[in-house]
């Protein structure tokens, strides 16, 4: 798989790390909780998939680009939660497939604060590369400078809005 871009955007959660557990955060986040992160999210809703493993189902639209995302879980630590989508990608270009990697991480700083680190890396899949190839587009460069800004500005949105949540939750006990 070839980069298109990538962001790390990072934050303070104003609760004690121990508190925190981030794969029950994002596997029980709900459809509103989602929405309220970002102007661009649709809707959220968690599965299961064939293997077992839970998946964050996430609908959003960055730059006029509809991603429907399949996550499924590949890290799952209370302080480390990973994971992966073959996301479903519809633009004025066409539908197409993408291969997003959504990771978040806390850090503890002191016994009351951590930092929350949101890193998303998309990436080009065949099927991408063939809706470029049948648009004559060849330089995948362009592509990726141009989806790069949005990612960031995206990600610079939800991360302390994702930390909010994951805070709130931490200081009500929710996963005590």
């Amino acid at each position: 798989m070839k980069l298109l871009a990538e962001s790390t955007c990072k934050t303070i959660i104003n609760a004690s790390f121990e508190s925190i557990d981030l794969t029950e955060w994002l596997f029980t986040l709900k459809d509103s909780e989602y929405q309220i992160c970002s102007k661009d999210h649709i809707a959220a809703g968690n599965s299961i998939n064939e293997n077992g493993k839970r998946m964050s189902i996430n609908v959003e639209q960055i730059a006029g680009n509809l991603l429907i995302q399949h996550y499924v879980e590949d890290v799952s630590q209370k302080d480390h939660c990973r994971v992966q989508s073959i996301s479903d990608s519809i633009a004025a270009a066409g539908k197409t497939k993408l291969h997003i990697v959504w990771e978040l991480k806390i850090e503890k700083k002191d016994s009351s604060s951590c930092e929350l680190s949101n890193h998303v890396i998309v990436n080009a899949t065949d099927d991408f590369l063939n809706l470029l190839n049948h648009l004559n587009i060849k330089n995948l460069d362009s592509i990726s400078n141009e989806k790069l800004p949005n990612l960031i500005q995206h990600n610079e949105e939800e991360t302390p809005l994702f930390a909010k949540d994951i805070e709130r939750k931490a200081l009500k006990g929710i996963w005590s």
